[in-house]
């Protein structure tokens, strides 16, 4: 284990003995997996996304705009696992995603679906089309205010029915909340109606 993990499984282990929230959840993934971070109502929702991984050991990366990692944010952005992307030019995320996968390395992506913390009708499908493009599982991660939990869910495999797909992640999202339930989205892709996005 580097130093810079020691540094990190310390700060985790100190946020959740201080910290009101209790951390529960199933199996920590072994092979490459997009960590759905959900309800996402608060920018909490990282710290705690953050928390949950530094303190399970899980490699997180995460997806963020290129101007968060301007000047000097760009190292700190990089060294907490983010990875700019450049919104004209999509595809070349799920070509890095491939490649990180092909290399072995055990990893999760972090993708927020809700999108902004807002009124939002639907969430965001990128989380799905990565996951079909790269063969990679899902693994459900949550915020609970209710109960005051927050953690991993089951890790499954996409089927490409997206109807199914998206009734499984409903049923499991059906109860949890987020820090802020009034800024809650529910799980639905425009793609089950039919519709683009």
């Amino acid at each position: 284990m580097t130093y810079g993990c020691e540094v990190k499984r310390f700060l985790a282990r100190l946020f959740w003995a201080l910290s009101r929230w209790t951390l529960k959840g199933d199996e920590v993934p072994t092979r490459p997996t997009i960590l759905v971070g959900a309800p996402h109502t608060s920018n909490w929702d990282f710290v705690l996304m953050l928390a949950i991984a530094w303190r399970l050991g899980i490699d997180v990366h995460w997806l963020g705009k290129k101007s968060l990692f301007a000047g000097w944010r760009g190292p700190v952005m990089r060294k907490i696992g983010g990875v700019p992307v450049d919104r004209d030019d999509p595809a070349r995320v799920v070509s890095d995603v491939i490649a990180q996968v092909n290399s072995g390395e055990v990893f999760a992506l972090v993708v927020t679906p809700d999108g902004t913390r807002g009124d939002n009708k639907y969430w965001k499908s990128g989380f799905y089309r990565i996951a079909r493009e790269t063969g990679m599982p899902v693994t459900l991660g949550y915020v609970d205010r209710t109960t005051m939990t927050t953690g991993l869910g089951p890790t499954f495999a996409l089927t490409g029915d997206v109807a199914d797909d998206m009734d499984r992640i409903r049923a499991f999202y059906a109860d949890k909340s987020g820090v802020r339930p009034s800024r809650r989205t529910e799980p639905r892709l425009r793609e089950e109606g039919g519709a683009k996005s």
